[in-house]
């Protein structure tokens, strides 16, 4: 029942997040404006029921209330009601969007944070590489961007070296707007080179944090391997406790058989 109820809490979660996406285009929204205002009170009051029943069920309620989704699940119920009682509160149920993270506790993804975790890491420790490369970038950005001024002329669009130095960013990170172009000769072969350049300094950044994250990874693989425990979702059908080992057969709370 308990799966059953989570499959059809990811359908809701689904179809709210769907519904203020569609309310978000006007031709949609005045066309099926009822519609949708009557589908998204019908989650909303599913969902404020859910938040409800969870409060009285939870032996400690302000544990669940005051916690990372507790906070999601209020934050993501309460928009369509103030928008009732508040004048300008409208803009609010966007925050419905919030909905959305629920499924990762519902599917159990939140054993996933540790490889996010390591991957803050990652970031942390090739956060001075990326720092100097990034004021290569810069300079290079400045230095090219200010030889264009001088080359191109202002009916190109470089009519001033802000103004090119933007045009160097746009070009080198592959962008490309096509606002700016180069005439002149000299002035297509600089943005020739830039193009080019633009390949590789796109790959430096993407290489510094994953060999920092391959480091950080085998570092600790080898010292926490010994001492991980792999847990899974099966619930006791006794006490509907979670959070058992795999290699289990009772239940650590009540004792009942797994």
């Amino acid at each position: 029942m308990g799966k059953g109820f989570d499959l059809i809490l990811i359908f809701v979660i689904l179809l709210s997040v769907v519904l203020v996406m569609l309310e978000s285009v006007t031709e949609f929204d005045q066309k099926y404006h009822d519609t949708l205002f009557t589908m998204e009170w019908i989650v909303t009051i599913f969902f404020t029921i859910e938040y409800i029943a969870r409060i009285i069920c939870i032996r400690k309620p302000t544990s669940y209330i005051f916690s990372f989704y507790g906070i999601i699940d209020f934050l993501s119920t309460i928009p369509l009601y103030l928008s009732y009682l508040v004048a300008g509160s409208q803009v609010l149920l966007a925050v419905r969007a919030f909905r959305l993270l629920r499924i990762f506790r519902i599917l159990k993804l939140v054993q996933y944070i540790g490889e996010a975790s390591q991957l803050g890491t990652a970031l942390k420790a090739s956060r001075t590489k990326i720092a100097v490369f990034i004021y290569v970038v810069l300079i290079l950005s400045v230095i090219m961007g200010t030889l264009m001024y001088l080359i191109e002329s202002p009916e190109a669009g470089f009519t001033s070296i802000p103004r090119s130095i933007y045009w160097t960013i746009v070009t080198l990170t592959t962008v490309g707007y096509g606002d700016i172009a180069p005439q002149t000769t000299m002035g297509q072969f600089i943005a020739t080179v830039i193009m080019i350049l633009g390949y590789g300094i796109i790959a430096v950044p993407t290489g510094i944090v994953t060999v920092e994250f391959a480091k950080h990874g085998s570092k600790g693989k080898n010292a926490e391997d010994k001492n991980l425990v792999h847990v899974n979702t099966h619930s006791c059908s006794s006490c509907g406790v979670e959070g058992h080992r795999d290699d289990a057969t009772h239940c650590f709370k009540c004792g009942e058989l797994l």
